[in-house]
């Protein structure tokens, strides 16, 4: 029989994440950037197999860098889950993801941090463009196929520190820092 070749003997996609919440289903408030708490988040991929993930919050561009060994579900979910649940509750809306499988076991995080994962539709990475963006500027200080297992989290903390202080056009020229702390403050 002919089967296509995305078929599994398990009856699901290889290629597809179960109960997998579109991005048209994510609160209004997370599209207009109005308030805070509302992340952005992707594998950012280096040379052997090497990785690091990225939370960007889409209010004030505020950047999170997280050193992963490994983009193994389990792995991934446990490194983003423990950097979530330190952020205060408004700052833990809802989370916005491609459709890489690292985040297949996006209901264990879910359970863990009280932040829904929504999904982009396939191949429309614009449709988080924050975290496009940033995977931008992180590139000047990863480029593409450096090796990004020899990098401790401690040089990921500094890179995000420098990231974060500076001061951006589209933020009227505030850093991400002083406009999350504005916006935290604000809602104390």
């Amino acid at each position: 029989m002919r089967r296509s070749r995305h078929f599994s003997e398990h009856g699901h996609s290889r290629k597809q994440i179960v109960d997998a919440i579109s991005i048209r289903e994510r609160p209004a408030d997370a599209e207009d950037r109005a308030i805070p708490g509302h992340w952005e988040g992707d594998l950012l991929a280096g040379g052997k197999n090497s990785y690091i993930a990225t939370l960007v919050e889409r209010h004030s561009r505020f950047l999170m860098l997280i050193k992963v060994p490994s983009k193994n579900t389990a792995v991934v979910v446990a490194a983003l889950s423990k950097h979530v649940r330190k952020l205060p509750a408004t700052l833990r809306r809802s989370l916005t993801w491609d459709r890489g499988l690292e985040m297949a076991k996006h209901k264990e995080f879910t359970v863990a941090t009280n932040v829904q994962v929504y999904f982009c539709d396939p191949q429309s990475p614009w449709q988080r463009g924050t975290n496009e963006n940033t995977n931008l500027l992180l590139r000047q200080y990863f480029p593409r196929g450096t090796d990004l297992s020899a990098i401790s989290q401690e040089q990921l903390d500094q890179v995000e520190l420098l990231l974060n202080q500076r001061p951006r056009k589209i933020l009227g020229f505030q850093t991400p820092a002083s406009k999350l702390q504005a916006s935290v403050a604000s809602t104390i």
